[in-house]
């Protein structure tokens, strides 16, 4: 509770009219005495009639996703057991949260019940992916003659996650699901030769493969029948994701973090589409989300949330600990998505020994999205002696960059490093090709 600049400047106007009643007569002084005890006696009403804090109930409802790119609201209803009030609202927001002006909301009387109830939305627009939260609620009103205000601080403490939008990509993904060829792994549909799941059995005819005989069937119904086998469903593919410092760099104004979240949730989309069982797995120097693999497109919201829980750090990567921790984690063999980033062979060896090992066990895709301003500066003729030494510095950084692709290849572990333009589809075209080779 504090006096507003109405209550100040009342009790100030006292003073010259004090001082021209003592000069018309010195026996006025009174006047003044008087009309501070009417000002005081304002301002005493102006509390007892104002709406107090116990009457006020306020309730906050806070979206559970954001989408970057687009705008939600957090809803704010006021309820109080009075005739009504005036209230400025002000919402304390996390700094990668767009601030929010100050709201005035007038709480009207309902005539049924005499209670005064106002709903305000605040809207919600995020910077950067993350779990972001609503700190407070400053609130404050005033009495029916606005001199004395009163001042509350409503603690709310509610996150948001702030995730990718993939509408538009899912609507590409919606035309790829046209194709016949594409749907072989998540309808059931007989495709000779295709797939090493076992469908049905049907009698043999000239022209199809005799390896498909199956002999113990054949003598058990007297007649020659060969098995069919469609593309094989319900792999699991776990999306791991490195958290550390390279990742928070930006590259075509967007951290390779996002990047790769952007990709990984693509993938999982696609693969949750053709009847696998999806996983996430975020890392740094420890182990930082975890997602058990699980079927049903359902499941992609829950990727999407949990993506909001990998946020971007400025530590080193521990890969030993990691992918060792991974690898205990998957009891089944499964295709792990490694989305990470290096900058030469002495740092990359210990990234290079753990996937290695971890591709003993399973099928690993790397991937990593490359900086064309590297190889455009490579190539670049230079102008000038810091051009040259540029040029110089950039080409060492490509040639140690496919080194260490080319180390990984060796070891039996696929790979994708491309641009950021190329880097979601080709993710996508390579996991296509992996299921329809039947390597996992």
């Amino acid at each position: 509770m504090r006096p507003t600049l109405r209550c100040v400047l009342v009790f100030a106007t006292g003073i010259p009219v004090s001082l021209v009643a003592v000069l018309v007569h010195p026996r006025l002084w009174t006047i003044w005495l008087a009309f501070l005890g009417a000002s005081a006696a304002i301002a005493g009403a102006d509390y007892l009639l104002g709406l107090p804090r116990r009457r006020l109930k306020i309730a906050v409802d806070v979206p559970e996703q954001l989408f970057i790119g687009s705008s939600g609201a957090a809803v704010v209803e006021l309820l109080a057991r009075w005739r009504g009030a005036r209230v400025e609202l002000l919402a304390e927001l996390d700094d990668d949260l767009e601030p929010v002006p100050a709201q005035t909301v007038a709480m009207v009387a309902d005539r049924d019940d005499r209670a005064a109830r106002a709903r305000v939305e605040l809207p919600l627009v995020a910077r950067r992916r993350g779990r972001l939260r609503l700190r407070a609620l400053h609130l404050r009103w005033t009495g029916p003659f606005g001199l004395i205000e009163r001042r509350h601080v409503h603690d709310v403490e509610r996150g948001v996650a702030v995730v990718p939008d993939l509408g538009t990509v899912r609507a590409v993904a919606a035309r790829m699901f046209a194709d016949k060829q594409f749907l072989a792994g998540l309808k059931v549909e007989r495709y000779l030769g295709d797939g090493t799941e076992f469908e049905s059995l049907r009698e043999y005819l000239p022209g199809l493969d005799h390896r498909a005989i199956d002999w113990k069937s054949s003598a058990r119904h007297r007649k020659l029948l060969c098995q069919e086998f469609r593309a094989e469903r319900n792999h699991q593919v776990v999306i791991a994701v490195d958290s550390g410092q390279l990742m928070a760099e930006p590259l075509a104004g967007i951290p390779r973090l996002d990047h790769a979240i952007n990709a990984g949730l693509l993938l999982g989309w696609f693969c949750l589409r053709t009847g696998d069982r999806v996983g996430l797995f975020g890392f740094d120097e420890k182990v930082q989300t975890w997602t058990e693999p699980a079927g049903g497109v359902h499941t992609f919201t829950r990727l999407q949330t949990m993506s909001a829980d990998i946020d971007y750090r400025r530590v080193e990567t521990n890969y030993t600990l990691g992918l060792a921790e991974l690898s205990v984690r998957l009891k089944r063999r499964s295709l792990v998505v490694l989305f990470t980033d290096f900058l030469d062979t002495v740092t990359a060896e210990l990234m290079v020994e753990n996937v290695t090992r971890l591709a003993r066990r399973h099928l690993v895709l790397f991937v990593a999205v490359r900086d064309p301003s590297v190889e455009e500066r490579a190539r670049a003729a230079p102008t000038s002696l810091p051009a040259l030494h540029e040029a110089v510095v950039a080409g060492d950084f490509a040639r140690e960059r496919n080194h260490v692709i080319e180390r990984l290849r060796r070891a039996g572990v696929h790979c994708i490093d491309t641009t950021p333009a190329q880097f979601s589809m080709a993710i996508v075209n390579r996991y296509l090709d992996i299921k329809r080779r039947e390597l996992f």
